[in-house]
This record gives C-alpha cells, sequence and structure tokens, in this order.
C-alpha cells in the first residue's frame, strides 16, 4: 500500500485540474494559435504561469484504484500489476484468465 499522504496529494491534484480545465484549456488554445498576434500568445502563456502548478494536468500520477501503487498501472483496469493478477486468479474480473500453454 502506498503511502496515504501521496495518494491524498495526487487527489488534490485532480481536484486543482478539475477545477482550472475550462481556462488551461482556453488559454493553451490562445497560446498555441499561430494566427494571433505574439504579444497576445505572450499574455496567455504568462497567463497560464499563474495557474498554480498542480492545477496542470501532466501533474497527475496515474495510481492503482486499491493499494495506491504508480508504477505498473494498467489503465484498462485502473489497476496496478499486483492487484490485476491477484483478482485475475481469484476470477473477479470478467473476462480475464490466466494463460497457460
Amino acid at each position: 500500500m502506498a503511502k496515504l499522504s501521496s495518494i491524498n496529494k495526487n487527489e488534490r491534484r485532480k481536484q486543482l485540474v478539475k477545477k482550472y480545465a475550462g481556462k488551461y484549456a482556453k488559454l493553451k488554445a490562445t497560446a498555441n494559435d499561430e494566427s494571433l498576434d505574439d504579444t497576445e500568445r505572450l499574455i496567455a502563456r504568462l497567463k497560464m504561469a499563474e495557474i498554480p502548478r498542480n492545477g496542470n494536468p501532466t501533474r497527475i500520477r496515474n495510481r492503482c484504484e486499491l493499494t495506491g501503487r504508480p508504477r505498473a498501472y494498467y489503465r484498462k483496469f485502473r489497476l496496478a500489476r499486483v492487484m490485476l493478477r491477484d483478482l485475475a486468479n481469484k476470477g473477479l474480473i470478467p473476462g480475464l484468465t490466466k494463460s497457460s500453454w
């Protein structure tokens, strides 16, 4: 199990990203629009810098839903490999079986 503080920190980041998502997307579109004047684009980038650092979507870390493990994460199941294997062996994930040949 991951440290509870790490899991909580990631949850706070998710909330901040959700809060600033609209503003961040609008400013990013303005900053990347090459048809606009350079000063407008620069102003948009400066406003993006004023958004809290943890409001950036790239700061979110994918973590296992059950254990909080940050590595070996399977996006499709939102689980780490350890828990995925454990649940699959118990037959708790529909359609997933251990391969054998």
